[in-house]
């Protein structure tokens, strides 16, 4: 079996490969803390839309935007989750991620078709934008599904704990 987890240069690597093949690829992102239902059905649709899925995976440090006690699961701990989802063929592996000119150089430098996105996805605009630089488009693959999210979860979770003591 392939490795799934990839840098982001032996992303770039595998991308042109399969470019080179005609293969359409398509990219998502995000934390993907504690997988729940949005979370696979989200990575389902993005496949549907091409050949290849790539995940960019936020490191740690970019997941304590959600909080302090974010991440729950290390980087490593979530790639390998994601790896283990058929929909998603890499994981690549983001590290010290702290303005959009790195984003847009990934993105530039992967050269994805397809970019995957949430309805709504407060990064939209800047997808859009990167849509553009690539010669893409952006697709909105599914609409957010009711309180599901990591930070619900936990906030439910925490509740949970409290009232029982």
């Amino acid at each position: 079996m392939r490795n799934k987890i990839l840098s982001i240069k032996q992303a770039i690597k595998v991308s042109k490969e399969l470019k080179n093949q005609n293969k359409i690829i398509v990219l998502a992102g995000g934390i993907f803390d504690i997988l729940h239902p949005g979370h696979i059905k989200f990575l389902e649709n993005a496949k549907r839309e091409g050949d290849y899925l790539f995940v960019l995976l936020e490191d740690d440090n970019r997941a304590r935007v959600k909080g302090p006690k974010r991440p729950i699961n290390t980087q490593k701990n979530r790639a390998i989750i994601l790896s283990a989802i058929r929909s998603v063929d890499y994981i690549v592996l983001l590290k010290n991620m702290t303005n959009n000119y790195q984003y847009d150089r990934i993105v530039l430098q992967l050269a994805p078709n397809i970019l995957a996105t949430t309805n709504p996805d407060p990064y939209i605009d800047h997808k859009k934008r990167q849509a553009k630089l690539i010669k893409g488009k952006v697709v909105s693959v599914i609409s957010r599904i009711g309180n599901y999210s990591t930070t619900q979860l936990i906030k439910s979770q925490d509740k949970l704990t409290k009232s029982s003591v």
